[in-house]
């Protein structure tokens, strides 16, 4: 099982959009995927249509009052499960900052994962703050996923979320962690600072930004409000036609990933 954070700590960047529509085009395809609500604000939970479940997401798991096993739900979709989210993880937080082990203790959790061989992929849904959830995700990561809006902005916010990356291997807290893509979301190619943003992460990210680039539409953002994923909600329409590209371009790259399971 391969552990993908999807993270950034700028909010408003499609980072959630990406990790939900990714997760639902992966098991569109065949592949196995756990989805982790790492948000308090259970925005991926409720995108799915999941009501949030009082003691039921990584809260009590981190605490260890509860397994990963326990807390890992249906998400009414094939190939995909959801371990949701609730107000309440906002409060781990605290706890966990008392506590020796708090960057490493999710990633021995999600450890306890791969022997079993349940899924081909773990995407987690990361907060968009630099607190303890988001450097916990980065530091029990595999690979890092970085969504990226088209906008001046994006980029101070990628030079960020680099060097939170790198303090996660200084602190030997997960040496090997690396960035296995940037995503360009909010694309709008008829606008000279889409092309130019995009030319800029090229320029400095060329083997880790994604060809497929994820448009602005309409569509995308109401899929949420209705419990649904992209190629639920709108499946023959420009969003889903790019969720669906990028989940192919995902599987494309990680070439170690399992062949779908046959149908029988």
């Amino acid at each position: 099982m391969k552990v993908i954070a999807v993270a950034n700590q700028k909010g408003g960047v499609g980072k959630t959009t990406t990790a939900l529509n990714l997760s639902a085009g992966l098991a569109l395809r065949g592949q196995r995927v756990l989805l982790v609500d790492l948000d308090p604000q259970a925005n991926c939970t409720s995108g799915l249509g999941i009501e949030q479940p009082e003691g039921g997401s990584m809260y009590p798991v981190l605490l260890g009052e509860a397994t990963v096993h326990q807390q890992i739900r249906p998400s009414g979709r094939e190939n995909l499960s959801l371990l949701p989210s609730e107000m309440d993880l906002a409060g781990v937080e605290i706890e966990l900052a008392r506590s020796d082990d708090h960057l490493t203790r999710l990633r021995k959790i999600l450890q306890a994962l791969k022997p079993n061989d349940l899924f081909e992929f773990c995407i987690l849904d990361t907060p968009p703050s630099l607190g303890v959830l988001m450097t916990s995700a980065l530091a029990a990561a595999d690979e890092i996923l970085i969504p990226l809006q088209c906008e001046w902005f994006g980029l101070e916010g990628l030079a960020k979320i680099v060097h939170v990356i790198d303090q996660v291997r200084a602190a030997n807290a997960n040496p090997d962690i690396r960035i296995e893509g940037i995503v360009m979301t909010m694309y709008d190619g008829r606008t000279l600072l889409s092309r130019q943003v995009v030319d800029e992460v090229a320029k400095f990210f060329p083997e880790q930004m994604y060809q497929t680039m994820i448009p602005r539409t309409i569509r995308i953002g109401e899929a949420p409000s209705h419990g649904k994923s992209i190629f639920e909600h709108d499946p023959n329409g420009l969003g889903a036609q790019a969720y669906g590209a990028l989940a192919d371009e995902f599987i494309r790259r990680h070439a170690s990933a399992r062949p779908p399971r046959s149908r029988a």
